[in-house]
């Protein structure tokens, strides 16, 4: 009797350390990647590293998710995966997930969406709705592009080249903003009329090909001396042609010093502060009402687009040091315009082709471009 006792008790004790380990570990908030990882210095790191401080500082159970397929049934499986691990807050970085996330919002309404860079919709953009658990974060990219073309005419380029991915609404703005701000500088610099020549391009995809670098270095071959490469992992590509070229490079959405030191600057989002804001709805202010169920844009008003002003890891370095003559104090002046609102550099603009490729005549009349002249291919 006592041997069948002490078997009973063993049986019973493995069976307890047996559900112990096997008991699931779950994480509060996850970040859903689109096709990139944690580490692709643009919208999936940026993201990521204000999700990760958030969370780290605010000792809060968090972890990433990256989907099987980049589609939109892969990003809702990821999103139903994180679910399942116990995910109340989930960050999607990127207009990508505006379809999975209009579709999750409903499937899952006691789980609060953070959507970087995008608003819900049907995949036949027929409907537009964000719930009330859902935060939708946009930028005015329009304006970190303009301090980008201001700080380039600044700093004495004459002949600048914009590379964007595709034509969709968040690379068009930087464009546009770039191509203004160029202009503003040039103005106040008294040039000639025509004096900027820009040549601008759209390569109909986000990827790093030996097509797209072969594209910047005909154009740093026939004079550009800088180009703004304004298309996720196109940039890997320009930066190679501005290596191979000895020319440079005005970096996106996050500070691309580190990737090559052709980078003299970068047109930023604040990727990971908003996310920190957001978030700080959530867990710490309670007031999670001011961004649910509504489109909150981050600009230069509230520090969410910018040029890179310190160097991550000195706090005694220069990020103005790749400039010859631009520096901290020309931008602080510029960027007070923007805050105040005197400078308010145009968003949209009329354009014929519907797959919103603008033609040269396009931007320079819905710009009002005069000392800009721009040759697009």
């Amino acid at each position: 009797m006592k041997k069948f006792i002490t078997v009973i008790l063993a049986i019973s004790m493995a069976c307890f350390m047996l559900t112990g380990c096997a008991k699931k570990q779950t994480f509060d908030i996850a970040l859903i990647t689109d096709k990139g990882n944690i580490d692709d210095k643009s919208f999936n790191q940026g993201a990521w590293e204000g999700l990760d401080k958030f969370a780290t500082d605010n000792n809060i159970t968090h972890k990433y998710f990256k989907p099987e397929e980049a589609n939109d049934a892969g990003y809702l499986a990821a999103i139903d995966q994180a679910v399942a691990a116990g995910a109340k807050v989930i960050v999607t970085p990127g207009f990508l997930f505006e379809v999975p996330v209009y579709q999750a919002q409903t499937k899952y309404p006691n789980v609060n969406f953070i959507l970087l860079d995008g608003a819900p919709h049907t995949a036949d953009y027929g409907t537009f709705k964000t719930e009330a658990n859902v935060a939708s974060v946009m930028y005015a990219e329009e304006q970190s592009g303009y301090l980008a073309g201001y700080a380039a005419v600044k700093d004495g380029y004459t002949k600048l080249g914009f590379m964007g991915g595709m034509a969709v609404p968040a690379v068009q703005a930087y464009g546009y903003g770039f191509l203004q701000g160029a202009e503003a500088a040039a103005a106040e610099l008294g040039l000639a009329d025509g004096s900027i020549a820009v040549t601008y391009h759209y390569t109909g995809d986000f990827a790093e090909t030996d097509t797209n670098k072969a594209s910047a270095k005909t154009m740093y071959q026939e004079g550009t001396e800088v180009i703004f490469a304004c298309g996720g992992s196109v940039g890997k590509s320009v930066m190679a042609a501005a290596t191979e070229s000895s020319a440079k490079v005005i970096g996106v959405d996050v500070d691309q010093r580190y990737d090559s030191d052709t980078v003299i600057t970068s047109a930023m989002k604040g990727l990971g502060s908003s996310v920190i804001t957001v978030l700080e709805s959530i867990y710490k202010n309670k007031s999670w009402e001011t961004y649910s169920g509504k489109t909150t844009v981050f600009n230069a008003a509230n520090n969410g687009v910018g040029l890179p002003t310190s160097v991550i890891g000195d706090a005694n370095a220069n990020a103005f040091d790749r400039f010859k003559s631009f520096d901290k104090t020309a931008y602080d002046t510029v960027y007070a315009s923007l805050v105040s609102n005197a400078v308010a550099p145009i968003r949209t603009i009329t354009i014929a082709d519907a797959t919103g490729v603008a033609t040269a005549e396009e931007l320079m009349t819905g710009l009002n471009l005069v000392k800009v002249a721009v040759q697009t291919r």
